[in-house]
């Protein structure tokens, strides 16, 4: 088996965006938004050269290699992240019983799933600063936010919130249900 010399990945920065590091802590800030993320690994680094991200191993073996794979994956998604933005799509779906959604600050409210009495409640892991999720046209929910993780995350709360139990999924498709996920 052969074995690389080294694993290199370069990540492109624009011109807009502006890279720090701080021992392992990479701070990325755009015009408006910043995410920071911890980077730290023994035989993995990262570096700073002409305005772009430089992944790196030496002799790596085979988790190495997978690590500075997804670390180039993390630093892309960031740099999206502030200068896009990122944007989850739900939609409450019902058949009988017509839901009614809010946000509250942190808590997320659904109001007659299936005709219960007492409404559901997701709660919000991250500030309204972090993750912005409004409620469109009674049905539609939009979660945006620069960071991918946190956005999915809150999307998948929401989504979790209303699941059924004891009932034959089939029949019983009610619920808040993820239809479309990507940038802005």
């Amino acid at each position: 088996m052969v074995k690389l010399d080294q694993i290199r990945h370069v990540v492109a920065v624009p011109e807009s965006v502006s890279v720090s590091f701080d021992d392992s802590l990479v701070t990325i800030t755009g015009e408006s938004e910043s995410v920071s993320r911890d980077f730290s690994h023994n035989k993995v680094n990262l570096s700073q050269v002409d305005g772009n991200i430089i992944v790196q191993c030496e002799l790596p073996r085979r988790k190495e290699k997978a690590i500075a794979g997804t670390w180039r994956a993390h630093l892309t998604n960031m740099v999206t992240g502030v200068t896009d933005g990122f944007e989850y799509r739900l939609k409450a779906v019902y058949s009988h019983f017509p839901m009614a959604l809010s946000v509250n600050g942190n808590i997320f409210q659904i109001n007659n799933l299936f005709g219960e009495k007492v409404p559901r409640k997701a709660d919000l892991k991250w500030t309204p600063s972090d993750v912005q999720v409004r409620v469109e046209n009674k049905v539609d929910v939009i979660v945006t936010g620069a960071d991918r993780e946190k956005v999915g995350q809150t999307a998948a709360i929401i989504e979790r919130a209303c699941r059924i139990r004891r009932r034959d999924r089939r029949v019983f498709q009610d619920g808040i249900y993820i239809t479309q996920k990507g940038k802005k």
